[in-house]
């Protein structure tokens, strides 16, 4: 256990503490409105699913079901969803894709408007939501 110098009221600077826990509330706080209805619309469609779980992270939100299947990391006037994929997905709307392991993508997406949370998109989440499952 780490314990304060008695003389000082500072930490050990070797010490690195994260004293602002992240809301899912406070990635919206300075974005517009339409970023945040976005957002809904992703974690509503996911949860026709199943259970998800919200974790904040210092620069995104995790959707996780088992382990995470989805990233949203905030702009001002977008969101990017980053998607677990089984394989490549080639779209125009996929903005970047990584290789991350043999049979491990992750594709990004830019969302402006929650009409865009549609068919398609539903289905990427869909298979996300199912490779992390048990």
């Amino acid at each position: 256990m780490m314990r304060r110098d008695s003389t000082s009221d500072a930490w050990p600077r070797h010490v690195s503490y994260n004293l602002a826990c992240m809301s899912v509330k406070s990635h919206f706080a300075t974005k517009d409105p339409s970023v945040f209805a976005t957002y809904r619309r992703v974690v509503d469609v996911a949860r026709t699913f199943g259970p998800v779980a919200e974790e904040t992270k210092n620069t995104s939100i995790h959707l996780v079901r088992h382990t995470a299947f989805a990233g949203i990391a905030t702009r001002r006037s977008s969101l990017v969803l980053t998607l677990k994929s089984a394989s490549d997905i080639r779209s125009p709307r996929v903005e970047k894709r990584e290789q991350t392991s043999a049979n491990r993508w992750h594709v990004e997406v830019r969302l402006t408007a929650p009409a865009q949370v549609d068919r398609q998109l539903t289905a990427w989440l869909r298979a996300a939501y199912e490779l992390a499952g048990p």
